[in-house]
């Protein structure tokens, strides 16, 4: 079995935890543009790309007006250029030139440390600027509470048109953030998904799994995508999928 399957299926078991349903799809010709028929270390490149998805195709640009392109974007490293690149690479799998809304996830901090504006503002004006440069039409945040959303609304200039709440921390909207969010016209959200969707650990093992004496440790996740496509008119899902970059250290 050659290099390219033995990845993609390590891949494609991978994507199966993080709650794909069985019978996706790895995008073998994004995995081998990045990495054409690789062998050995020596011959990966300082960045891998790769995506997950029910065979992905790019939408029709007769049909795009009936179509809601919308992502969710969750930060692995802590860089805020990543934003950019997540974004500009999901239009070009999507063939689109704009997502119609984009949530972060908040980003990562240090054990120990409670997320606060600051750690959220190099990736909110990211966001910003995407939006601005109308490569996404609205940005939305995850999991802030009514302090958390009251300042960066109050500090943005593009304000976050949703906040996405997880049930599972808390079974009823809490009074406060439902107040402040019906004021600020802020569409609140629920999701369920874990704290970390894919840790540095996890996705390492999947290398191993895939690419004979690869240096795993050497690896490091950028960002993790998810991404759907609903028609609009019947509210129903087209594809649905997963995009990830990773990187060597130090390159």
């Amino acid at each position: 079995m050659g290099t390219d399957s033995r990845a993609a299926r390590a891949l494609l078991a991978r994507a199966r935890t993080l709650h794909l349903q069985t019978g996706n799809l790895l995008n073998w010709g994004r995995l081998r543009k990045k990495c054409p028929s690789t062998h050995s270390e020596e011959e990966l490149p300082d960045v891998l790309e790769c995506t997950v998805s029910h065979a992905v195709e790019k939408i029709n640009p007769d049909e795009r007006e009936e179509m809601k392109v919308s992502a969710k974007l969750f930060i692995v490293g802590s860089n805020s250029s990543s934003t950019r690149n997540a974004v500009d690479m999901a239009c070009s799998v999507l063939g689109v030139a704009q997502l119609d809304s984009v949530i972060i996830a908040s980003p990562p901090t240090e054990d120990g440390v409670n997320l606060s504006l600051q750690h959220l503002q190099p990736y909110w004006e990211e966001l910003e600027n995407l939006v601005q440069s109308k490569k996404i039409v609205a940005i939305g945040t995850s999991d802030l509470d009514k302090t958390q959303l009251e300042q960066l609304y109050q500090w943005a200039q593009v304000k976050p048109n949703s906040n996405q709440v997880n049930l599972a921390s808390c079974c009823v909207m809490p009074p406060d953030l439902t107040a402040f969010a019906k004021q600020f016209d802020i569409q609140l959200l629920t999701h369920n998904d874990p704290k970390e969707l894919l840790s540095e650990a996890s996705f390492q093992e999947a290398l191993r799994e895939s690419i004979p004496d690869i240096q795993a440790h050497e690896w490091v996740p950028l960002w993790l995508l998810r991404y759907s496509v609903i028609v609009k008119s019947r509210g129903i899902i087209k594809s649905k999928g997963y995009i990830l970059q990773a990187k060597r250290r130090g390159s």
